[in-house]
């Protein structure tokens, strides 16, 4: 198998249908073999119908149907356990990402990359503030982690078979695949292009969602947010021994002193703020070990047309 397309779908009935044409005319085109992995997660219309009428059409696609809604890094991960292909490609089903980038994109792959990763130059059919937060998430996340994280990107990217082997031995709960990917290394290289808008349909991507994925992607990868409660910590400590001098000196040296419930009351809500806010951080550290100490399944398949791929020998044993 040359390449498997991996699709997550959730409510995308008004795209499956063209995504699907598409694919197919630039695997056509392109005059490989394939594989198109379509992973219904959860989804509430009508899109498992039309996947089992398209699996039951073309015998290259295929479909894995989660028992519930699990999350879109989920859903890749599940397409990501049973791609057969060479090289994977990872593409959502809203066409915002065009599929005949893929052409470009595995081009590339053959001058010896291992990760070929598509790069926004502009976004349209989005809103401000959306467009402003990502810039801003992307940019902060690729200052305050250890690992160099591509900013204006998202998942659309084709990937070497090493690279689905090492994101398989990944098994965390929290996904964030453009930062595992990263960190797995090898040769990478970006493709630009302009994101047109969503074709149809309305996303599934809240406001809520993308804070969670920010948070997953933050705490994977970085451990900036627990220094700076840490810091924040030392500084309150030495502005709070400041004004107890202050205090001592306006008591006992020039007698100008007032009493009064304004200053206590403002010292008691700015550390109990500080406190606040550093036992919050360590709470999304520890609730993340706490689900991966669990070991629960990452997902649960309800119904599949999808062969299992190769299982990975176990890893060699410490010496």
């Amino acid at each position: 198998m040359d390449i498997s397309v991996i699709i997550p779908i959730f409510n995308e009935e008004a795209n499956i249908e063209a995504l699907y044409s598409r694919l197919s005319g630039v695997m056509a085109d392109m005059a490989v073999s394939y594989e198109l992995i379509f992973v219904n997660d959860g989804s509430r219309d009508q899109s498992l119908r039309l996947l089992l009428g398209l699996a039951a059409r073309d015998p290259r696609v295929g479909y894995i149907d989660l028992s519930r809604n699990f999350g879109h890094q989920i859903a890749v991960t599940a397409g990501l356990d049973v791609a057969h292909g060479n090289v994977v490609a990872i593409i959502d089903a809203d066409l915002q990402d065009p599929p005949e980038l893929i052409r470009e994109m595995y081009a590339k792959m053959h001058e010896g990359f291992e990760v070929v990763y598509a790069k926004r130059r502009s976004r349209q059919g989005e809103s401000a503030a959306k467009k402003l937060t990502a810039r801003l998430f992307y940019r902060l996340l690729a200052r305050i982690t250890n690992i160099s994280i591509p900013v204006d990107t998202g998942d659309f990217r084709l990937v070497a078979r090493k690279v689905v082997e090492g994101l398989r031995r990944m098994p965390e709960q929290n996904k964030f695949l453009r930062g595992q990917i990263s960190w797995i290394g090898y040769r990478q290289t970006y493709v630009e292009y302009d994101r047109a808008e969503r074709a149809g349909g309305e996303t599934g991507y809240t406001y809520r969602k993308m804070i969670r994925l920010a948070l997953d992607g933050i705490t994977a990868f970085s451990d900036a947010p627990l220094k700076a409660a840490t810091i924040s910590g030392f500084v309150v400590s030495g502005i709070a021994f400041l004004v107890v001098l202050y205090t001592l000196y306006s008591r006992f040296i020039t007698h100008d002193y007032e009493p009064g419930w304004a200053s206590l009351m403002v010292s008691i809500l700015f550390l109990g703020g500080v406190q606040l806010i550093s036992v919050g951080i360590i709470g999304e550290y520890i609730a993340r070990l706490s689900a991966n100490v669990r070991q629960r399944p990452l997902y649960l398949v309800a119904d599949t047309n999808v062969a299992p791929d190769l299982p990975l020998p176990a890893p060699p044993p410490y010496v």
